[in-house]
């Protein structure tokens, strides 16, 4: 038998892409999609950018690639000093990787590091939110507080903490692990940290704005100033997760920023190069840093780690999302498509909540408003609106058990930063014609 791919699609015969430009993907029979979800909340500056292709062409070109742990490259070192400006951190130091999984696992191994640095050899705990998503490696998988994706591999889970979800929406609603107000998440943490015993706790992690999971939830005012001094007053180091939300994806360039916070560590990923090539990396502040180098250093790596074509690439994204402006081109237009979104589906009776910053914009799909109750997983809602979509010409990105960890259903937006106000209406519209016959279909 010939071989075969391992697919992801839900389809068994999914279309075969053969290009792209913009905000729109083509098959290969000539038929166009609008991206409205930037592949997985990915693409930021757009598809088909040649100027990113001739960057990485010409990296390519001079080398593809030496180990890390012989040499660095111009490419790296050029990088690391252009993105370091844009980073919420003082005299931070990168560690790139190739994707959003692996820099949650650089960061966690860089978070033990620098306790053992700092002599507290015990801080081996990590808390998490439950409701999260931090990547799909048994480390990364462990951290992550999603109930369906943990069921199947939880025989080798357990190594970490999780604490409430901050989601207002749902805060203490049965099994939604969920708190609505700064005070009393920051409350829950501080037990946390104190009930697993002094000198314990090596890191707190968590989304600044929660993405895949609950689909653009924001945290109630005053929760991440909370949150950093609750790490600060325990020596907790504080990670940011910014795989979804860094790069401009919500109107600032890390979540974080919204909120002035500087964390000990952030992990970065999808649009550090807009999808253009797998790369990531996990980034330190100087402190950090200089405290795991003074130490017994970093015992760590990946064959693909350090790669200089991915640098190259991220750079010239790098370049592109300042030279056009676009981090704030994603506030205007989020704002633009949320107040769409509010014109045509503001009372209607499937939708619950509509939300987010920038261009990652969640609606929250009830059976009721009234009393938020969802549809039942078995009802399979937002597969039938993302079916919908589609056979129209349009993408989504969809998220379910949100309500309970089985039940609930959301679709999550975000397109690139290119997209045009013609676009906007359509995905607005798109969506709203999606979830009609959804609806209907269901009775």
């Amino acid at each position: 038998m010939s071989g075969r791919v391992f697919s992801r699609a839900s389809s068994p015969n999914p279309p075969v892409a053969a290009s792209a430009h913009g905000s729109t993907i083509v098959d290969t029979e000539g038929r166009e999609y609008l991206d409205a979800a930037g592949g997985a909340i990915v693409v930021g500056i757009g598809h088909g950018r040649r100027e990113v292709v001739d960057a990485m062409a010409a990296q390519a070109a001079r080398i593809t690639y030496a180990h890390g742990s012989a040499f660095t490259t111009e490419a790296l070192e050029q990088y690391a000093a252009a993105v370091g400006s844009r980073l919420p951190m003082v005299a931070p130091a990168i560690y790139p990787v190739s994707g959003g999984s692996e820099a949650i696992e650089t960061a966690l191994k860089l978070a033990r590091a620098t306790q053992l640095a700092r002599g507290e050899a015990d801080r081996t705990a990590v808390f998490a939110r439950w409701s999260s998503y931090h990547g799909n490696t048994l480390g990364a998988l462990d951290l992550s507080g999603r109930l369906p994706l943990r069921k199947p591999y939880e025989a080798w889970l357990g190594r970490f903490g999780h604490v409430s979800a901050a989601y207002p929406y749902r805060a203490g609603e049965p099994g939604a692990n969920a708190l609505g107000s700064a005070e009393a998440l920051a409350s829950e943490l501080d037990e946390a940290i104190a009930d697993a015993g002094p000198g314990r706790v090596a890191a707190f992690i968590a989304e600044p704005i929660v993405g895949a999971t609950l689909g653009a939830v924001e945290p109630p005012e005053g929760y991440w100033p909370a949150i950093a001094e609750v790490c600060r007053r325990h020596g907790v180091l504080l990670i940011a997760d910014e795989v979804m939300t860094g790069f401009g994806r919500t109107g600032a360039w890390f979540g974080v920023d919204h909120w002035g916070i500087r964390p000990d560590i952030l992990v970065a990923a999808k649009g550090a190069t807009s999808g253009y090539f797998p790369f990531g990396f996990a980034a330190a502040s100087g402190e950090v840093h200089d405290t795991v180098r003074a130490g017994s250093g970093f015992t760590h790596g990946f064959t693909y780690s350090h790669q200089p074509v991915g640098a190259a690439v991220a750079r010239e994204v790098l370049r592109i999302l300042e030279a056009e402006s676009l981090v704030g081109a994603s506030l205007i237009k989020g704002a633009r498509l949320q107040a769409l979104l509010h014109e045509r589906l503001d009372g209607h009776a499937a939708v619950g909540d509509i939300r987010g910053r920038g261009l990652l914009v969640g609606v929250e799909l009830v059976s009721d408003r009234s009393t938020r109750s969802p549809y039942p997983r078995a009802a399979k809602l937002v597969e039938r609106v993302v079916r919908a979509a589609r056979e129209h010409g349009l993408l989504l990105y969809s998220g379910s058990g949100n309500a309970n960890g089985v039940d609930g259903d959301m679709v999550l937006l975000g397109p690139p930063f290119v997209i045009t106000d013609d676009e906007l209406v359509r995905v607005a519209d798109g969506l709203c014609g999606a979830l009609d016959e959804a609806v209907a279909a269901l009775g």
